[in-house]
């Protein structure tokens, strides 16, 4: 039998808007504490700086979030610190060890990554992840997957399906 740390848990949320994109963020961020990596994929612009803009104004950020396409790391205050990586321009995994990512990844903080499939070697062995597409159909429709790895991130799924319409 799978432990709770291996078994594959997939839960599905469909966003018909940037806004609500951005409310399930504000969810998930009222239920992120210190520590909690949360790795964010999808093609260019599904989503993935807009659920992160409602997960800093769910951990009380007062600053402007944006995609920090060019610098790879965005500090931003919050109740934790959170740490927004954006490795769109990131061209090989070995390019993070220079950032000193491990005291981002195992700090204080809450680590958010976008691009995250660009340096799966070095992610934490628990997190959530999450992977984002878009409906050909609407351009505004989103399918949201989390995929909790660890117990922490199933019971924070678990809790935010308490407010939010995730379906397994």
């Amino acid at each position: 039998m799978l432990s709770k740390k291996n078994k594959c848990y997939r839960y599905i949320y469909i966003s018909y808007s940037p806004t609500e994109t951005i409310s399930l963020g504000e969810s998930l961020g009222n239920l992120l504490k210190e520590g909690d990596l949360v790795a964010l994929n999808g093609e260019l612009g599904t989503g993935k700086t807009c659920l992160i803009k409602g997960i800093a104004k769910g951990l009380k950020s007062p600053d402007t979030v944006l995609s920090p396409s060019f610098s790879i790391i965005n500090e931003y205050r919050g109740v934790k610190p959170i740490y927004h990586f954006d490795l769109y321009r990131l061209n090989k995994p070995e390019e993070l060890e220079g950032l000193g990512y491990e005291e981002y990844f195992y700090g204080e903080g809450i680590t958010l990554i976008e691009w995250a499939n660009k340096i799966k070697c070095f992610l934490p062995e628990e997190l959530l992840l999450v992977n984002i597409t878009m409906d050909c159909a609407n351009y505004f429709t989103r399918k949201i997957i989390f995929e909790p790895i660890g117990d922490r991130y199933l019971k924070i799924i678990e809790e935010l399906k308490t407010v939010e319409n995730i379906g397994d």
